[in-house]
Order: C-alpha cells, then sequence, then structure tokens
C-alpha cells in the first residue's frame, strides 16, 4: 500500500469524508513528465518585486473578479478566506502560502503576454511562482485541481456537494479519478496537501466575511523567499487537468 494513503486519510477523516478502501496491484509505469518551469535566478530584490505583482493583482483585477466556478466572493476575499482557513488549522506556513495564491492564475493575463500552452489555471500559477518560492508552495497550488478529481472519486457525497459550473469543468478535467489514477496521485509528494487546500477552497465563499489583511500574507511570503537552488520534489504525473 502506498505509503501516502495514511497522510491522505488524515487529511480527509479531518474533514468527515468517510475513506473508501481500493486494493489494485499497481505494475511500474512510465509516466509523462511535467515540464517543470526553470526558475529564473533568485535574488531577494526579484521575490520582492513578485510580491508587489501579486498585490497589484490581487488588489487590482482580483477585487473585480469573481469565482470562475460561479461563487459569490472576488477573487481577492476568496483568497483570504482560504488562507485564513488554512491559518487556523495550523498549516505549514508554506501552505498558507499556498491557500493565498491557488487561483492566482486565473488574474495572470492581466501582466500581458501568452499563456503557456498546455496549462489549466493551477499549471500557470505554479510555473510563474516556481521563480521565487520552492515546491512546497508551488506543488499544491499545482495539484489543487487535480484534487477535485480525486476527491470525487474517493467519495462520491463530494462530487454530490459541488456547484454546477464546477461540476461542469470536473467533466472537463476528466470526470472522478479511476483507482488507478488515484493511485499515481496518491505517489506524488504534496498530494495530502493538494486535497486540504481544495478542500478549503471550497469552504472560502463567505461575502463579507472578516479576514486578516492582504499585507498579513504578502509579509508571510516575502519570509518564505528562499536564498538557496529549488526544492524540486515533485514526481511526474500524466492525469489531465484543465481551467
Amino acid at each position: 500500500m502506498s505509503t501516502a494513503r495514511p497522510a491522505l486519510r488524515c487529511a480527509l477523516s479531518t474533514h468527515f469524508i468517510r475513506p473508501s478502501r481500493h486494493r489494485l496491484n499497481i505494475p511500474d509505469m512510465d509516466l509523462d513528465t511535467w515540464n517543470a518551469p526553470q526558475p529564473c535566478p533568485r535574488s531577494r530584490s526579484a521575490g520582492q518585486r513578485c510580491i508587489e505583482q501579486i498585490a497589484a493583482l490581487l488588489e487590482g483585477p482580483g477585487r473585480r473578479r469573481s469565482d470562475p466556478r460561479g461563487g459569490t466572493v472576488a477573487a481577492l476575499p476568496h483568497a483570504l478566506q482560504c488562507a485564513q482557513l488554512a491559518e487556523w488549522a495550523h498549516a505549514e506556513v508554506e501552505l498558507i502560502g499556498a491557500a493565498l495564491l491557488h487561483d492566482l492564475g486565473h488574474l495572470l493575463g492581466s501582466l500581458g503576454g501568452p499563456a503557456p500552452a498546455g496549462l489549466d489555471h493551477a499549471g500557470q500559477a505554479a510555473r510563474w511562482l516556481s521563480q521565487h518560492w520552492d515546491d512546497g508552495l508551488t506543488e499544491p497550488v499545482r495539484l489543487h485541481s487535480l484534487a477535485k478529481r480525486y476527491l470525487v472519486g474517493f467519495d462520491p457525497r463530494y462530487g454530490e456537494a459541488l456547484s454546477t459550473p464546477s461540476l461542469h469543468s470536473l467533466a472537463v478535467q476528466g470526470g472522478p479519478m479511476t483507482p488507478l489514477e488515484m493511485r499515481r496521485f496518491e505517489a506524488l509528494p504534496h498530494a495530502g496537501a493538494a486535497i486540504k487546500l481544495r478542500i478549503w477552497d471550497d469552504m472560502a465563499h463567505h461575502p463579507g466575511k472578516s479576514t486578516p489583511p492582504l499585507q498579513h500574507y504578502l509579509d508571510l511570503l516575502e519570509r518564505l523567499l528562499p536564498t538557496e537552488p529549488p526544492r524540486r520534489s515533485h514526481l511526474p504525473i500524466a492525469l489531465q487537468t484543465s481551467a
């Protein structure tokens, strides 16, 4: 049994989702590699400029753009609520940052330039953020869309609570994961974090909810700026994603 499954069960049971059992003998497979972004040379000043861009995106188009899944809050309050839920859960600091930035890909078009081919909003955000942050932050962002497919495959009751737009995107993404796909997803080092992020994502849709200010989380992002070469621990994955 995958060593990742106990951690995933813990993440799911925390949110009252009853785990199911999948007993499969999974053979060794050649997986398509994800074209991991090649980070630019890092410097603290460059990272701080990136944080300024994040602030401009969230404070500008993030205040105006509604949740693309048909939610009732704009991107900025959604991001703040998601990060607050991560804090309340005593998540690692990098996962709190991922919770804040998980939907940044929906806003990156405001910076101009073509979107990377073949990447959904989660992949676009992870590629952009990997210029300055390690995969403890970027991988939960990249995987949170796939986590929805995992959760629906893990417990159909999760799918019953999805909004109509989210159900539509689920169908576009390939529907619930098969047991084989679930095993492959579980093998990823940050799968458990991505599942937690996805659940907080679903909960962060309350108009007018009080949250810490954006600057609180921007300061957190600045503390996370690494000074060493990036840590890349993700494994290749060949699962379809879509915006």
